[in-house]
C-alpha cells in the first residue's frame, strides 16, 4: 500500500542524538551548511514520492517504507562508492547519514536490506514491462527543483559519453558457449537426465558441469576446441528442439546464442559461424545478456555507454560564481553511437530549464545530417557547435558557385587546383520521398571520377564553420571531460560492479544526482564567502589609499634628499 510521508520531521527532545552532544558539537551538527542538512534539503526532501506511487497496491498490504529515504539510499551508495553491506551499517550506525536521509530520531527505522532490494527490482521491472523509468523521471523532477532554486539558465549545455565495462569475465569464444551451456544444464539438470539421450551426450553433458570453460582452452590445441565447439553447438542444438515447449529462464540466453554462433544447414548440420560474421552487438556473457562489445580507438569494451548533459554557464567578470548541473543522463548499449543520443539528451534537458537552449557544444562524435537537421528544425534554432569532426581532412574542398547554386566548385587541397564539378543526373534520395539529391562528379583520371553529392557539400561547410570558431568557444566543451571523470570515479579502470543495463541505469543516475549536489555545496560555499570577500576588499582598497597617503607625505617632507630616510612596512591587510 501507498502512503504518502509526513513533511519535515521535526527533532524529539527526547529521543534527539543532540541530547547527547555538548554545545560546540551540537551547534555544527545543526548547522545549516553541514553537508548532511544539505543533502537532505537540496536532495531528500525534494524527492516527489507520488512518482513511485504505481508500484503499490491500493489499499493493500501494509504501508510503504519512504521511498525518499530509499532514494536517498541509493544516492549515498554510489556517491560514496559503498558496497550495500557498507551502506546499510551506515544508516544504522552513522548519525550524520541517518541525519542527510531524514532520520532525525534514534527511534526513526531504516528500511531493512530486503525492502532497499525490493524497491530496486520493482523500478526495473516497471520499467522492462512499461517502457517508463521512474527513477530517471525522478532525477529530472529533482534536478528541475535545483535548477529553478539556484536559477541556472540552461541556454548553453554540452555533452560527453563514457564507456563503462559490465561487471562480467571477458570470456573467448569458446567460454561463451560453454557457460551458456553449463547456466542451462545446472538449471534444468533433473529434467535433463531424464530424457532418453545416448550415452556420449550425457558424457559432454557431466564433462560441461565438471570444467570451467578457460580449464578446456588452457589444456586444448586449437584443433581440439574447434572441433570441441561444433560439440557444443550440436548439444545447444538438440536441447532446443527438447524444451522448445519450455521458453523460460536460460533458454532464451540458450537459444539466442546459438543463433548468433552457428547456423544450420539443409541437412541439420550444425556449423559455426566464421569469426567475422559474428556481431559487436551478439551476447558476451551469458550473466550479462544486454552488454556488448565494441572497440573504440583501441580502448575494448564489453558493457555500456553514458552520456551526460549539463549546462555551462560562463561567469562573467565581477558577476557572481554559477551552478552547472547535470540536466540529462543516457545509458545504452556501448555499440550506440555517441551521435544517437543527442536529439533526446536535448529534449529531456529542454523539459526541466527555464530558458530556450540556444547553444550546445559537443566534439565530433556527435555529427550527423540528422542532428544538423534536429537543431535546425522549426523553430528550435539550436547552434550546435562541434569541437572538430571525425575522420581525416578529405582532400577536397567544396563550395556553391555565388552566381548559380547548380555549379559546385572543387579545390583540390593537394595541388591547389580548382575545377568546377560537372552535375550528374538527379535520383530519388534514400527515404524514397519525391525529393531528389543533387549529385556531382570531377574527373581525376583515365575513365575515373569522384562524386560528391548534398552532405558532402555540408560536412564540407561544417568543416569550414569549425576553424572560425574561436578556440576560446571550443574550450567551453572541455570542461564536461571533468564530469565525466566525476562519474566514474570510483571506477578507474571503467569497469562498474553491476550488470545488466537496468541496474548501470540506477547507478548512473544516482552518480548524477550526487555530482549535482557537491556542485551545489560547493557554490553555496563560494556565495557565502563573497560577502567577507567584499569586506576584505574594502579593507584593503582603505588600507591602499591610507598607505599611499602616507608615502606622499613622507616625499613632501623629504623632498630635497635624493633617497627617503625612512623605512616603509605596510600592509593591504
Amino acid at each position: 500500500m501507498f502512503k504518502k510521508p509526513d513533511g519535515h520531521q521535526q527533532l524529539d527532545v527526547f529521543s534527539s542524538p543532540t541530547e547527547y552532544f555538548r554545545d560546540s558539537k551540537k551547534k555544527k551538527y545543526l548547522k545549516n551548511d553541514s553537508w548532511h542538512n544539505q543533502f537532505r534539503n537540496h536532495v531528500v526532501m525534494r524527492v516527489d514520492e507520488s512518482i513511485f506511487s504505481v508500484l503499490y497496491a491500493e489499499g493493500q498490504g501494509a504501508p510503504n517504507a519512504s521511498i525518499r529515504v530509499l532514494v536517498g539510499m541509493m544516492i549515498l551508495k554510489e556517491g560514496q562508492g559503498w558496497s550495500d553491506e557498507q551502506l546499510f551499517e551506515n544508516c544504522e550506525y552513522n548519525l550524520l547519514i541517518r541525519s542527510a536521509l531524514g532520520l532525525m530520531t534514534l527511534e526513526d527505522a531504516e528500511p531493512v536490506p530486503s525492502t532497499y532490494y525490493l524497491f530496486r527490482r520493482n523500478l526495473v521491472e516497471y520499467a522492462r514491462e512499461h517502457g517508463e523509468d521512474l527513477f530517471k523521471k525522478c532525477q529530472a523532477q529533482i534536478t528541475r527543483d535545483q535548477i529553478l532554486e539556484f536559477h541556472v539558465s540552461g541556454k548553453q549545455v554540452r555533452m560527453d559519453s563514457k564507456l563503462i565495462g559490465s561487471n562480467i569475465a571477458w570470456y573467448s569464444r569458446y567460454e561463451l558457449i560453454h557457460e551458456t551451456l553449463r547456466l542451462f544444464i545446472a538449471e534444468r539438470e533433473e529434467h535433463i537426465f531424464k530424457k532418453s539421450l545416448p550415452k556420449e551426450v550425457f558424457s559432454l553433458i557431466e564433462s560441461i558441469q565438471g570444467e570451467n570453460g578457460n580449464k578446456v582452452v588452457y589444456r586444448s590445441t586449437k584443433a581440439e576446441i574447434d572441433s570441441r565447439l561444433v560439440e557444443l553447438g550440436e548439444l545447444m542444438y538438440r536441447f532446443i528442439g527438447l524444451f522448445k515447449k519450455y521458453d523460460y529462464g536460460s533458454y532464451k540466453t540458450l537459444k539466442i546464442v546459438f543463433g548468433q554462433q552457428y547456423r544450420v544447414s539443409g541437412d541439420k548440420t550444425v556449423l559455426p559461424l566464421d569469426n567475422k560474421e559474428i556481431s559487436a552487438k551478439s551476447i558476451q556473457s551469458p550473466h550479462d545478456t544486454d552488454c556488448h562489445y565494441r572497440d573504440k580507438d583501441g580502448n575494448r569494451v564489453k558493457g555500456y555507454s553514458v552520456n551526460i548533459t549539463e549546462t555551462c554557464d560562463q561567469v562573467q567578470q565581477g558577476e557572481a560564481p554559477v551552478v552547472n548541473l547535470i540536466t540529462d543522463t543516457q545509458v545504452d548499449v556501448v555499440s550506440a553511437p555517441d551521435n544517437s543520443f543527442l536529439g533526446q539528451a536535448l529534449e529531456h534537458t529542454q523539459e526541466i530549464i527555464p530558458d530556450k537552449i540556444e547553444k550546445v557544444y559537443a566534439d565530433g562524435a556527435y555529427h550527423s545530417g540528422h542532428n544538423q537537421e534536429y537543431c535546425q528544425e522549426g523553430d528550435k534554432g539550436i547552434d550546435l557547435v562541434l569541437t572538430a569532426m571525425q575522420g581525416a581532412e578529405p582532400r577536397y574542398g567544396l563550395s556553391l558557385d555565388e552566381q548559380d547554386e547548380n555549379n559546385l566548385i572543387v579545390t583540390d587541397k593537394k595541388t591547389g587546383k580548382t575545377v568546377q564539378a560537372r552535375q550528374v543526373k538527379t535520383r530519388k534520395n534514400k527515404t524514397g520521398e519525391d525529393k531528389t539529391v543533387k549529385k556531382w562528379a570531377i574527373k581525376t583520371g583515365e575513365n575515373k571520377y569522384r562524386y560528391f553529392d548534398e552532405d558532402s557539400l555540408r560536412v564540407s561547410a561544417l568543416r569550414q564553420k569549425l576553424k572560425k570558431i574561436p578556440i576560446e568557444e571550443t574550450n567551453i566543451r572541455n570542461n564536461v571531460e571533468a564530469s565525466i571523470f566525476q562519474l566514474g570515479y570510483h571506477y578507474p579502470n571503467d569497469k562498474s560492479r553491476y550488470r545488466s543495463l537496468a541496474k548501470h541505469k540506477l547507478w548512473a543516475y544516482s552518480r548524477s544526482l550526487w555530482v549535482n549536489f557537491i556542485r551545489i555545496v560547493n557554490y553555496i560555499t563560494q556565495i557565502c564567502q563573497r560577502p567577507l570577500f567584499g569586506q576584505k576588499m574594502l579593507q584593503y582598497i582603505d588600507n591602499l589609499c591610507f598607505n599611499m597617503y602616507i608615502i606622499v607625505k613622507i616625499f613632501i617632507a623629504n623632498k630635497s634628499n635624493p633617497v627617503c630616510p625612512v623605512n616603509l612596512n605596510f600592509s593591504a591587510f
